[in-house]
């Protein structure tokens, strides 16, 4: 249903939104929604939906890898799914996934799936050291009432920001990190793998301009980043966790690129997913 007083879409639920349709021989259609909207489609919905069809034909295997280049930006209308198979295996497939819209190249995607298999285990990994959800401000409650936010994306989640900064623009740099703790609504959670593994594809491509913006906004410069490319490893399910740790950062701007790493994290500290990718600056405005 609609957020109170919004000017945006009704709220997007994830599951229903990133849903294709078979049409046969490997290909797919799926409607582009507009509650997902930044900048156009936010690059991670637009690549759930290719990681859906590639779930479609994997099987029993779960999600394992996920790979993509973007090629151009989407329109709110109906999408073309084909998904190849390109290495087939009883344990491990690997799959090419390409979208399309009216002919016009959208996303080709490379995507890892594989069964359950015994191997060595270590955990060496170390979370943040940051408060859990649980008692922490939501944005809204920051905000004040009557804040709307700036894009529709932001309706269809729940977040607590762990490094809010008001006002906004600031007045001075701020560290190039972006960390949130985010809930996926209406629907926080999902029992299949490869709708579950969408809100890390999320997630992993979220904080690249949220974090890199940080250092310069208070210069209000005239550019903004598209995402080139998106790279997302999945380590664990998250099926039985609500809210789950946003943390990016972009350490380094340089020769008009912004590459960036996130990590997804649960509320128990263990690495559900990590990642990162390429953005390239396009100016906003004529330079002065």
């Amino acid at each position: 249903s609609p957020t109170s007083g919004s000017p945006y879409p009704p709220v997007g639920d994830l599951g229903v939104d990133t849903a294709v349709s078979a049409l046969g021989d490997g290909r797919y259609a799926a409607d582009v929604s507009p509650a997902w909207e930044i900048w156009g489609p936010m690059g991670g919905y637009v690549a759930s939906l290719a990681l859906r069809a590639a779930g479609a034909e994997a099987g029993e295997r779960r999600p394992t890898s996920f790979a993509c280049h973007y090629f151009g930006v989407a329109a709110f209308a109906p999408v073309e799914i084909e998904v190849e198979t390109r290495k087939p295996g009883r344990v491990a497939q690997a799959q090419r996934v390409s979208i399309t819209q009216q002919g016009r190249p959208i996303l080709d995607a490379i995507v890892w799936s594989t069964l359950e298999v015994e191997g060595l285990e270590h955990d060496d990994t170390a979370p943040p050291e940051v408060p859990g959800p649980d008692g922490l401000p939501t944005v809204e409650e920051l905000v004040g009432p009557g804040s709307a936010p700036p894009f529709p994306f932001w309706e269809n989640l729940d977040s607590k920001p762990l490094d809010f900064i008001s006002p906004w623009p600031p007045t001075e740099p701020h560290p190039p990190r972006w960390r949130n703790w985010l809930r996926f609504s209406p629907t926080p959670t999902f029992p299949d793998p490869w709708v579950d593994a969408c809100r890390s594809v999320i997630l992993i491509d979220l904080p690249s301009w949220p974090a890199g913006h940080r250092p310069h906004a208070w210069q209000d410069p005239p550019y903004i980043a598209p995402t080139l490319d998106l790279n997302v490893a999945f380590h664990r399910p998250a099926s039985d966790e609500e809210w789950l740790l946003c943390d990016g950062a972009a350490p380094l701007a340089a020769g008009g690129l912004l590459p960036w790493n996130a990590r997804v994290w649960s509320t128990a500290g263990r690495l559900l997913a990590s990642g990162g990718g390429q953005c390239l600056f396009r100016r906003t405005a004529p330079p002065a």
